[in-house]
């Protein structure tokens, strides 16, 4: 790829305190060197695959993992097969131990197989792992882990603010804003390889004549590769792809949410429902909801747009409790059902 993509911003010697007052509020990705060179899977990487191996097992906690393959022809990339409507590769729940030996034996392979375990949730899986490698940025959110050997995944969103720092081998992380959505070339919403709608544009060979409005994602991109003990702040909704350089590497990454999650309902399900209700309508019908919808529930004003009526009377606008969130989900689903 040719196109000259602008570095991420770098920091070091970062604090808790200058990740929330400094980093944060600048809403921009943020590269944190040597984050955490001390923790004690670092330290076994620099010694040898083999030792991170004997490291994790002894936190193991026995129960199987979903684990990902794809065959050595898709050159590590986790992504749709032919037809679209299904993946390139396999999902089987499998023993740590078994995975992390068959790492091993790929590991000097010059293109192996990828394989991979994602978003290992390290209490549930590898308890007591987080004690002895903690996060100061993020202490109270839980970890996990993401093993695998030279894998690539493609541009895709979180719902969550994300730390992600590397343990073992070498990540490459390329970014985009959020207002790129139109030129990331986004696959289907709803049939997905890992529940986010990822790009379909593959960023390592990007195909300009297939995908020319990539062209101005890339010009708006950020990017970084850091190695063991380096980590990268994601803010909320920003696109990311993520490349795993080495045929040995660990990834610890920390998810949390700014707003409560009182409802449990994915905003994409909101789209859905949209899609439904607007698809058929005109430019200028399309338009009206559009204004209801800036006013009722994008407005950023100062005043409740239901400041005129008093607070028992809002309806939906009210300030929910438990029961009311759940009269609202019942009534959705009847009018859904009816429609």
């Amino acid at each position: 790829m040719s196109t000259q993509i602008q570095p991420i911003r770098e920091w070091d010697n970062v604090t808790r305190e200058m990740f929330e007052n400094d980093i944060r509020p600048l809403r921009q990705p943020a590269v944190i060197r040597n984050a955490r060179p001390d923790w004690p899977i670092v330290q076994r990487g620099r010694q040898s695959s083999a030792a991170v191996v004997d490291y994790l097992t002894q936190f193991y906690s026995g129960k199987p993992i979903g684990t990902l393959a794809t065959p050595a022809s898709e050159k590590g990339r986790i992504f749709y097969n032919k037809e679209i409507n299904g993946y390139n590769f396999n999902r089987t729940m499998q023993d740590l131990r078994v995975v992390l030996a068959k790492l091993l034996e790929l590991e000097n392979q010059p293109d192996p197989p990828a394989l991979a375990m994602q978003a290992v949730i390290a209490p549930e899986f590898l308890p007591g792992f987080e004690a002895e490698n903690p996060m100061p940025l993020t202490p109270e959110v839980e970890a996990k882990l993401w093993i695998g050997n030279a894998a690539v995944v493609a541009p895709h969103y979180d719902i969550l603010e994300n730390v992600a720092c590397v343990a073992v081998g070498r990540r490459r992380f390329t970014l985009f804003p959020p207002e790129q959505l139109p030129n990331l070339y986004v696959g289907p919403l709803e049939n997905t390889p890992a529940g986010a709608p990822i790009s379909m544009v593959d960023v390592r060979a990007p195909d300009f004549d297939i995908y020319p409005r990539f062209r101005e994602a890339l010009a708006a991109a950020q990017s970084a590769e850091l190695g063991p003990g380096d980590a990268i702040y994601i803010p909320y909704m920003w696109w990311h792809g993520v490349e795993a350089l080495d045929h040995f590497n660990i990834l610890v990454n920390y998810w949390w949410m700014d707003y409560p999650d009182r409802s449990k309902v994915h905003p994409r399900t909101a789209l859905a429902v949209a899609r439904l209700a607007f698809g058929d309508m005109t430019a200028e019908a399309k338009q009206r909801w559009r204004l209801m919808f800036d006013h009722y529930v994008f407005g950023g004003g100062d005043e409740h747009p239901m400041a005129h009526v008093p607070e028992h009377a809002r309806g939906m606008f009210s300030n929910f409790d438990e029961p009311q969130m759940k009269g609202l989900r019942q009534l959705l689903a009847r009018l859904l059902n009816e429609a």
